[in-house]
């Protein structure tokens, strides 16, 4: 308990940290030393509920218009059309491009699940300019020996166009997939086909956007503003 104590108000590590030292302590005591398996009285630390970063279209379109790369631009765009995790990005495929549907399919990602999401016609324009250029074999965006493009590079990638346009926050490739379901949230996309194109088993996750949208907030007045000051 006083080394619990320790993690949480000296060290103050996350709850996921805590959750592994108490489940660590459990099996020292249990299976290392033979111990009898038992309860113990120890409040488990509760998950925080953070809210993800995403950045307004404005931020968006400044990203964008930054990056004079053609690859690096078809990353950002594809991120922030599609809402792909980041291991999905670098294992895309070019013939999981579906340009008579107008999909993208995902294929065995999170859960070992299939699925399709909205694939932009400004990102296939972008996409075709880059295919042309770069001529990649069997993965859409590939490394110098035709293997899978790495994760840090798409990291840096989305993470510099920030800088040079001045963003001030931690913006990653999870962010993009963050801005691209708040923004159809508030374009008025049904959450059931959000939860769809983002993979999520459980709508509970997907609703987590409901409380970043700025969708009806213009509609609200602040207290101050009615006060005759």
């Amino acid at each position: 308990m006083e080394f619990l104590r320790f993690l949480v108000a000296e060290r103050k590590v996350s709850t996921t940290y805590q959750n592994q030292a108490i489940n660590a302590i459990k099996f020292y005591y249990e299976k290392i030393l033979k111990g009898q398996r038992k309860f113990y009285f120890i409040d488990r630390p509760k998950k925080e509920k953070a809210l993800p970063t995403v950045l307004s279209r404005q931020e968006v379109v400044k990203m964008l218009q930054a990056i004079s790369n053609i690859k690096h631009k078809a990353i950002v765009m594809l991120a922030y059309s599609s809402g792909l995790r980041l291991g999905e990005i670098i294992r895309l495929r070019i013939n999981d491009i579906d340009r008579d549907r107008m999909q993208i399919r995902v294929v065995q990602s999170k859960g070992k699940k299939d699925r399709y999401t909205k694939l932009s016609n400004k990102f296939l324009a972008i996409m075709d300019q880059y295919v042309a250029e770069y001529n990649p074999g069997e993965y859409l965006f590939e490394g110098a020996k035709g293997n899978e493009y790495s994760e840090k590079s798409v990291q840096n990638i989305v993470k510099d166009a920030a800088v040079w346009v001045g963003i001030t926050k931690e913006i990653t490739p999870r962010t993009m997939r963050h801005t691209f379901a708040t923004h159809s949230l508030e374009d008025g996309v049904d959450l059931r086909y959000i939860q769809a194109m983002l993979g999520h088993s459980s709508s509970k996750t997907t609703e987590i956007y409901t409380h970043i949208t700025t969708k009806g907030f213009d509609q609200i007045r602040s207290p101050m503003d009615n006060l005759d000051i």
